[in-house]
Order: structure tokens, then C-alpha cells, then sequence
């Protein structure tokens, strides 16, 4: 048996950090350009790859900041909540305004990211 798929997104900054992990176990790390600057169906496009390459649905958690404007992923509906295909399901996970990004070396800490995806996306 598989198990689930949970991808991690974090755009924020002048980057964009992705985390995917299956179960507990991490399965990819990428730090992305700034998501101001991709294309408009790049994040759907790049989460529907992954899911036909696994050839399984993928839960995604966008990280987004309390009471920030829509994420330029384009990963929610007009009310904020998370989009949902055959593909993909996001959840939005809502961050304190406030707190200081850390620096990345090299790849960096993705103890964050790690966490959200062991938490997993409700059912």
C-alpha cells in the first residue's frame, strides 16, 4: 500500500520553498523562484506532474500569512480556500504575521515544512 503524497508549498519572499513527502519519509526538497514571477498555471501544472508521475493524488498545504492577500500560486478559490481537482487537494495553513523568515544555506531547514506535511491535510 502507498502511502499519502503531502506536498508542501511556501511562497513567500523572493522565493518559493516546496517540500514533498511520503508518510514520514521526504521524497523531494526544491527552493523555486518567487511565485510573482511564474507563470499562472505553473503551480498546478508542476502539482499535477507530480501527481500523474506517482500516479496518486497529491494533499497540498499552502502556507499562507493571517490576513495576507490570496497567494500568487493561485491555489484558492475566490474565498480562500484551497482548490481541488482529481489531482490535487490543497489546504491553506495560516501563519502568524510577524515572524522573521529564516535564511536558507545551500538547500536549508525545511524543519518547518516538514512539520505541516506530517500533520497531513484533513480528510
Amino acid at each position: 500500500m502507498m502511502n499519502r503524497l503531502t506536498v508542501t508549498l511556501d511562497p513567500r519572499g523572493g522565493e518559493t520553498r516546496l517540500l514533498m513527502m511520503e508518510g514520514r519519509d521526504e521524497r523531494m526538497r526544491a527552493v523555486l523562484g518567487p511565485a510573482t514571477r511564474a507563470h499562472p498555471r505553473a503551480a498546478e501544472t508542476l502539482l499535477e506532474g507530480l501527481a500523474l508521475w506517482h500516479q496518486q493524488a497529491l494533499s497540498v498545504v499552502l502556507c499562507a500569512d493571517v490576513g495576507g492577500d490570496m497567494s500568487p500560486l493561485r491555489l484558492e478559490d475566490a474565498l480562500g480556500f484551497g482548490v481541488r481537482n482529481v489531482h490535487f487537494e490543497v489546504e491553506v495553513a495560516l501563519r502568524q504575521r510577524g515572524r522573521r523568515p529564516r535564511r536558507l544555506s545551500a538547500l536549508g531547514n525545511f524543519g518547518d515544512l516538514r512539520q505541516l506535511c506530517l500533520l497531513g491535510v484533513p480528510s
